[in-house]
C-alpha cells in the first residue's frame, strides 16, 4: 500500500468511526420520497407511487400505511415526506409541525372518500339512520330485533383511535361521544372487511374502496337514504363524504413536488377511480 493510499484509508475510517461518512449517490439519481399515515389511503398511494415510477424510472416512492395519527406524528419529526391522512390534521398538530419545521403544513387535498357502513351480505337491512348508527356505536342499541332485523346482539368493529377514520366517525356519527366498550377496535380498514364478512350479527365502517364481500348500507340523514356513489359524493348528498389529504412540510423538495403534481393530474385521479375513491372533479 502507497502512502498516499495509505491516508486515504484512514481518513475515510476516521470519518465513518465519527458518523460523517456518505455514500455516493450518482449524479442523475433522484430521493426517495417517503409516504405514511392513513391505512384507508395505503393501497391508493401505493398504486399512485407504482404508476408515477413506471412514467419516471429515475423516481422512488416509498409508501407505508400505520393509521394518519402515524402519519402525522412522523411529519411533525420530520421521519416522513408525505403524510397521508383521512381527517383534517388538528390545529395543535399544526403547531408543533410551526414549531418544529418554522413554517405551516401544506394542505393537499387529493382525492374523495365516502366513508361507508358494511354489514354481513345475509343482513336484511338496506339502509339505516345516522342516529341509529349512533346508537349502535354508543352501546344504546345492542339488537337487531330493535331495528327491525334478527334477534341477536349487534357486534360492532370499529378502527384503533390513531386512525383519521375512527376520528372522522366518532366527530360525525357519534358527535364526539364515547365508543361502546364493546366495540372491537381492529388495526385496519382491511381487517374489519375481513370481521364483517365473517360475522353475521356484524357492523363496521370504512373506506369506500374497501367495499367487497360485504353489504354496503345506505345512509339515512332527514328522509333519503342515499349510498356512496360518484353523484352523491359530487352533489354532498352522502352524508359521510370527506376529502383525503396529503400534508407536507412547507417547503417539498422538488421530488416530493414532481409527486404530488401528478397525483392531482388527470393520470393520478384516474388511479382514485380505478382503486374505487372518488376524483376531485
Amino acid at each position: 500500500m502507497n502512502r498516499r493510499h495509505g491516508l486515504a484509508t484512514v481518513l475515510a475510517i476516521g470519518l465513518a468511526a465519527a458518523g460523517l461518512a456518505t455514500t455516493a449517490r450518482p449524479a442523475h439519481a433522484q430521493a426517495t420520497v417517503t409516504v405514511k399515515g392513513s391505512d384507508t389511503m395505503v393501497v391508493l398511494g401505493q398504486r399512485w407511487a407504482e404508476e408515477f415510477m413506471k412514467k419516471n424510472p429515475k423516481a422512488s416512492v416509498q409508501v407505508t400505511g400505520g393509521g394518519s395519527g402515524t402519519g402525522i406524528s412522523a411529519l411533525i419529526n420530520g421521519t416522513t415526506d408525505v403524510c397521508e391522512s383521512s381527517r383534517s390534521m388538528k390545529e395543535t398538530e399544526k403547531k408543533q409541525i410551526v414549531e418544529k419545521a418554522g413554517a405551516s403544513p401544506i394542505e393537499i387535498p387529493v382525492a374523495k372518500d365516502g366513508l361507508s357502513v358494511y354489514v354481513h351480505e345475509s343482513n336484511p337491512l338496506s339502509e339505516i339512520s345516522m342516529a341509529d348508527l349512533k346508537a349502535i356505536f354508543t352501546g344504546k342499541v345492542t339488537s337487531w330485533k330493535e331495528l327491525g332485523g334478527a334477534d341477536a346482539k349487534i357486534i360492532p368493529y370499529s378502527r384503533e383511535n390513531s386512525s383519521g377514520t375512527y376520528v372522522f366517525f366518532k366527530e360525525h356519527v357519534l358527535e364526539n361521544a364515547d365508543f361502546t366498550p364493546r366495540a372491537q377496535n381492529m388495526a385496519g380498514t382491511a381487517a374489519v372487511v375481513n370481521a364483517v364478512s365473517k360475522d353475521k350479527v356484524s357492523i363496521g365502517y370504512g373506506g369506500a374502496a374497501y367495499s367487497k364481500g360485504i353489504k354496503v348500507l345506505k345512509i339515512k340523514k332527514g328522509t333519503a337514504a342515499v349510498a356512496p356513489s360518484d353523484a352523491t359524493i359530487k352533489d354532498g348528498s352522502y352524508p359521510l363524504s370527506r376529502p383525503l389529504f396529503f400534508y407536507t412540510r412547507a417547503k417539498p423538495t422538488p421530488e416530493v413536488k414532481a409527486f404530488t403534481d401528478w397525483v392531482l393530474s388527470p393520470e393520478g385521479q384516474a388511479i382514485v377511480v380505478k382503486v374505487g375513491y372518488f376524483p376531485l372533479k
